[in-house]
């Protein structure tokens, strides 16, 4: 019996010795359409053209090629029937064995700035998925190939086995065939629900390229590391310099950090020092070098064993100055190689560029039994504009920024979240206690005179306000809201202290 192969692909990468081995050296025909049909002609293959195999021309402007009983009967015939195969010889269908697919560039095309909504939906490849679907679910005797990576395995299991695959090799195509065509449609749902306001219906997420890490949070946690969608972005883009593999509590951190650092990408040089997803030091300084030692004599005790973010690529006073203490990880826009040589001292810093800082998830997701909880980041622009002084003082230019300053740094901080500082640095955090006045105790003992203090939350009583006054606190910046916002209003104005409500609070939980 004659042994058919069709060959469909978008991407041409490698298809040329695919389907010379085939016909040449295992004595497959070939069947194929459109520019692959071309291609394969091209280098002087003998190619049977789809529409002449089917005795049906492509139509729709090559919208409908592949779409025929001549083709699918071939891929779904169940050559161990005996009714399948008589239906094959009484319709004239030869069956195909071997069935070689990749998709049109949906993902990539959606990627370009100025897609139009019609463009992207020419590339919604339909005869793709249905040849790769059809060609997975016989695979007891159809070998599909849906990537240029399969081809040469697939050409050494054919001389492995004297021209033949195993049905478990055709098993694990099959399966990747359903990987892709899965991916494929969760990209193109995706893209058609993003205008859609409300709540989608169902929920996919595609995760690929899993990295088995060492462990979790802890060693007796088995934990894996995936890459969501099909192209490599943010952490899975990312070059490591330098340093051991990336652990899952050093990528929390990383995440952490980077989150906390897209604050202050378009500001002064900023370094930003991360704890245990919380940051222990954060400062502004007039260069990098001075910003993070500024950032580290925040808080050196708890910066110890830390990630660092930087909002300037790195420079060799500054690399020289992160080889003086134990870091974990340290990560930027980019890297002097002089600062990369010299950071190269303490070889098991983890030392990454990351380009775009500003790469990343719109949503978090969280876990929880029986289902997961979604939502949208709190990642909007800091507006100042709709905040409101509600105390007789007005914060001084200075105050303001530190006030700024101060609020940016607290929405990254563990609920409940305290921040006190000055001068665009940080001098006391307090993250995570279960109330806030525990919090402010923790960030108010290295307060000093004329330093600023910002809650994530209201401030329901006026404690809070008298222990900051008697830290020498001279503005407060919180959300505002309580049904007792006097009370601390009112303490604020005897004491003497500005505050700001901004109408918007930063829980983090």
């Amino acid at each position: 019996m004659e042994r058919w192969a069709l060959l469909s692909v978008s991407k041409k990468t490698g298809i040329v010795p695919l389907a010379q081995a085939l016909h040449e050296l295992y004595g497959f025909r070939l069947l194929s359409s459109g520019g692959t049909a071309e291609t394969l002609k091209a280098e002087g293959l003998p190619v049977t053209k789809v529409s002449e195999h089917t005795s049906a021309p492509e139509i729709l402007g090559g919208r409908v090629k592949t779409l025929h009983p001549k083709i699918h009967g071939g891929i779904l015939a169940r050559l161990d029937l005996p009714s399948d195969l008589a239906d094959l010889a009484n319709q004239g269908i030869a069956p195909i064995s071997v069935v070689v697919v990749n998709l049109y560039p949906f993902t990539e095309t959606i990627r370009q700035p100025h897609c139009t909504l019609a463009e992207a939906i020419e590339q919604i490849d339909i005869g793709g998925p249905t040849l790769l679907r059809a060609a997975a679910k016989n695979f007891a005797h159809v070998a599909v190939l849906s990537h240029p990576s399969q081809y040469d395995p697939f050409l050494s299991e054919l001389a492995t086995h004297s021209g033949e695959s195993s049905l478990e090799f055709r098993r694990s195509l099959a399966l990747a065939a359903f990987q892709q065509t899965q991916t494929y449609d969760a990209a193109i749902a995706q893209y058609l629900q993003e205008p859609v306001s409300g709540l989608a219906s169902t929920y996919t997420l595609i995760c690929q390229q899993p990295r088995p890490l060492r462990y979790g949070e802890n060693p007796h946690q088995p934990a894996t590391w995936y890459q969501v969608g099909t192209t490599p972005k943010g952490w899975s883009a990312a070059t490591q310099l330098q340093g051991k593999e990336l652990s899952y509590n050093n990528l929390l951190d990383l995440e952490a950090a980077r989150r906390m650092i897209t604050e202050f990408l378009d500001h002064e040089p900023t370094a930003v020092i991360v704890k245990h997803n919380n940051p222990c030091g954060v400062a502004c300084g007039d260069t990098l070098s001075s910003a993070y030692g500024r950032a580290l004599q925040a808080d050196p005790v708890s910066a110890f064993g830390g990630i660092v973010a930087l909002n300037r690529p790195l420079d060799e006073e500054t690399a020289t100055a992160l080889t003086e203490t134990f870091l974990e990880c340290v990560v930027v826009p980019a890297c002097v190689p002089s600062a990369a040589e010299i950071l190269a001292r303490k070889p098991n810093v983890r030392l990454l560029v990351l380009p775009d800082l500003t790469i990343g998830p719109s949503e978090s997701i969280r876990a929880i039994a029986g289902g997961i909880l979604l939502q949208k980041n709190d990642d909007q622009p800091t507006d100042t504009q709709t905040w409101e002084v509600v105390t007789q003082r007005q914060p001084t230019a200075e105050q303001w920024q530190d006030l700024v300053f101060a609020w940016k740094v607290c929405r990254h901080v563990k609920s409940n979240a305290i921040v006190v500082a000055l001068h665009q640095q940080t001098l006391g955090i307090g993250a995570g206690q279960t109330n806030r006045v525990g919090a402010a105790e923790l960030a108010l003992k290295h307060a000093v005179a004329d330093a600023v203090l910002a809650s994530d939350g209201f401030l329901p009583f006026d404690d809070t306000v008298r222990a900051a006054a008697a830290k020498g606190i001279s503005a407060i910046v919180q959300p505002g809201g309580s049904l007792r916002d006097r009370d601390s209003i009112a303490a604020a104005d005897q004491l003497g202290i500005a505050m700001i409500h901004t109408h918007l609070r930063h829980f983090l939980h």
